[in-house]
C-alpha cells in the first residue's frame, strides 16, 4: 500500500477547505485532515500586547495531536480517525488505485498578502502587526524544511486552482504505477 500526503496551506477564508473537499470527491481513497479541528479552546489561546487572540501561532493548536493523527493515518489509512472523503467518481486511469491512499492536510499558513480581503474585517493593526509577521516566519521555516512546494495564484478562479492541483496529483499518481 502506498500513501500520498498533500498539504494545502493558505490565507484564512482563502478556499483551502473548499479545494480539499472538492479534491476529496474526485480522488480515490482520499482522507482530509483539517487543521482547524486542532485549535485549542479560546480560553487557552494567548493574547498579545494589543489584546488580540493569537490564533496564527502554532501554540494555538494541539500540534502534537495533529502530527500524531497524520502519522497514524500514514501507518493505517483505513483505520485512522481522519475523516474519509466521499468520492463521487474516480476518473483516474490507474491500475492499482486501491493500493494508493491520499491524505489532504489543510491549514492556515498564508501565501498571499496583497489579495487578502474577507468579512468581517480584522481589528485595526491585527493583520499587519500579528498575522503577516507570523506568516513570514512560518513560510521561511517551511521553505527551509520542505521540498516540492507549489505556490498557487489566489487571483485565479476556483476552477483553475482545482484543475491545477488535481492535475499535479494525477501526474504524481501516474508516476507510481510505473
Amino acid at each position: 500500500m502506498k500513501v500520498l500526503v498533500i498539504g494545502l496551506g493558505g490565507v484564512t477564508n482563502g478556499g483551502k477547505t473548499t479545494l480539499a473537499k472538492r479534491l476529496g470527491k474526485q480522488l480515490p481513497n482520499c482522507s482530509i485532515l483539517y487543521q482547524d479541528d486542532f485549535f485549542k479552546p479560546e480560553s487557552e489561546v494567548e493574547i498579545d500586547e494589543h489584546g488580540f487572540k493569537q490564533y496564527d501561532v502554532l501554540d494555538a493548536l494541539y500540534l502534537e495531536e495533529m502530527v500524531t493523527s497524520i502519522h497514524s493515518w500514514m501507518k493505517n489509512p483505513t483505520g485512522s480517525s481522519v475523516s474519509t472523503a466521499e468520492s463521487k467518481s474516480t476518473p483516474l486511469n490507474l491500475k492499482s488505485t486501491e493500493e494508493v491512499h491520499i491524505l489532504i492536510a489543510e491549514g492556515f499558513l498564508l501565501y498571499n498578502y496583497d489579495t487578502r480581503v474577507y468579512q468581517p474585517a480584522d481589528p485595526p493593526g491585527y493583520f499587519d502587526g500579528h498575522v503577516w509577521p507570523m506568516y513570514l516566519k512560518h513560510k521561511r521555516e517551511m521553505e527551509e524544511n520542505t521540498n516540492n512546494i507549489v505556490y498557487l495564484d489566489g487571483t485565479k478562479s476556483e476552477e483553475d486552482l482545482f484543475s491545477h492541483v488535481y492535475n499535479d496529483i494525477v501526474q504524481e499518481l501516474e508516476k507510481w504505477k510505473k
